[in-house]
């Protein structure tokens, strides 16, 4: 698709060069390519963005982030300030790194309800019920 589109005005702008080369011949005046984008300019990614897509751009403008694309809000991992993990199921599998340095990922599996423990540091993970935008 790229070739196709690159062919045209490749071919064009040869023309044009072996033209301005030949003795005795006035070149031809080659118009500037523009695509027909120009008048209105390029879209956006808002403004060309569809399904999903569109649905994830406008909940990020409003300050929502729903799929967890940014950086999550930090807890600190008590009884009372759990971590909240959202889900749309009942239950979800989760990596605790439990120190700074560590290597090695503990998972288990937290369920629907009361703040669940890591069984290696201790800290508290809660599920919480989440509904996709869709």
């Amino acid at each position: 698709m790229a070739a196709r589109l690159l062919l045209r005005p490749a071919l064009r702008a040869a023309t044009a060069c072996r033209a301005a080369r030949v003795p005795g011949r006035v070149p031809a005046l080659v118009p500037a390519l523009t695509r027909s984008m120009a008048t209105g300019g390029i879209p956006t990614d808002e403004e060309q963005a569809t399904g999903l897509e569109r649905i994830i751009m406008e909940a990020t403008k409003e300050g929502k982030d729903p799929y967890n694309v940014m950086k999550p809000k930090w807890y600190s991992g008590t009884k009372e300030d759990p971590n909240l993990v959202p889900s749309i199921t009942d239950k979800r599998i989760v990596g605790c790194i439990c120190e700074e340095d560590n290597t090695a990922v503990v998972w288990f599996w937290i369920h629907d309800g009361e703040p669940q423990r890591c069984p290696s540091c201790g800290s508290y993970y809660k599920l919480v019920h989440y509904d996709l935008p869709h």
